[in-house]
């Protein structure tokens, strides 16, 4: 099941991540959030230097360094902290929406067990959190399938050695290059988008494609079970190619092109769906 990597507390961004089975938070989005400072980076470090001095304590020892999703749209290491290490991180920080990012925070770790022991919760949330955006009942019907479908690749390319980021964006990107002519990359700097998820932004054309292309590869590489990554790439290639396809001939039949530059940004809820 894929987990929401950003969330917002008061309209502020949050990013994070799940390490050793638990969430871990983008620090620098922690201290925007909390002091609304336009150098959030700045603050963090001057942070660091007065809580040693005052405190004697290193900040960076209870952070981890993870790869999380930049603007830019690419992964870079970043200071992370657990819910403990960002509770102690608030600590040091003077702000009137301490206290209420504390009770945010407390019930994001209380949602991440709950999830853990019964994951139809994850599910459900994700559906309340797309009905309050306004996306159609079909439209979530088919974007959980889509979380499924790509669960499914993602673990047969683990059974066949691949575990790098790196390496699963890159196979990604030959079934979007191949079912769509395009990168995920490509693909969000048509919609202008920059952190958002890409298939959040995707209309129901773009969804079904792209669940073909990722459904077809799963089928070939468990049939062949391709020893090396160049083996998977070129699966890969085969899976999209199949989904770019079926896409054309229906771009035929319709008429027109299924890639859209729509994207749900500006859209208000309840007003304009993704169709």
């Amino acid at each position: 099941m894929e987990t929401k990597k950003i969330v917002e507390f008061k309209g502020k961004t949050i990013r994070r991540i799940i390490f050793q089975n638990e969430w871990w938070f983008s620090v620098v989005d922690v201290v925007e959030a909390l002091t609304e400072s336009v150098k959030p980076r700045v603050y963090w470090n001057a942070m660091k230097t007065r809580v040693k001095s005052q405190d004697g304590l290193e900040l960076s020892t209870i952070c981890r360094q993870l790869k999380l999703e930049s603007t830019d749209g690419k992964k870079y290491e970043t200071d992370c902290a657990n819910l403990k290490g960002v509770f102690r991180i608030i600590q040091s920080i003077p702000s009137p929406k301490a206290e209420p990012f504390k009770m945010w925070l407390a019930q994001v770790g209380k949602d991440r067990i709950d999830e853990i022991n019964d994951p139809e919760l994850a599910q459900e949330r994700m559906k309340q959190i797309y009905e309050k955006k306004g996306y159609s009942k079909d439209w979530i019907d088919k974007r959980l399938r889509g979380i499924a479908i790509r669960q499914n690749l993602t673990d047969e390319w683990k059974e066949r050695g691949i575990t790098k980021d790196q390496d699963f964006a890159i196979l990604t990107a030959e079934i979007s290059k191949a079912a769509f002519g395009m990168t995920p990359t490509e693909y969000k700097k048509l919609k202008k988008l920059k952190r958002e998820n890409l298939r959040d932004h995707m209309t129901d054309f773009e969804l079904i494609f792209t669940m073909l292309g990722e459904k077809v590869t799963t089928e070939i590489s468990h049939k062949e079970k391709p020893e090396i990554f160049e083996k998977s790439r070129h699966v890969a290639r085969r899976g999209g190619r199949v989904a770019g396809n079926a896409r054309k001939a229906t771009e035929k039949e319709i008429d027109h092109s299924v890639i859209s530059k729509e994207n749900y940004l500006k859209k208000p809820e309840n007003k304009k769906l993704l169709k």
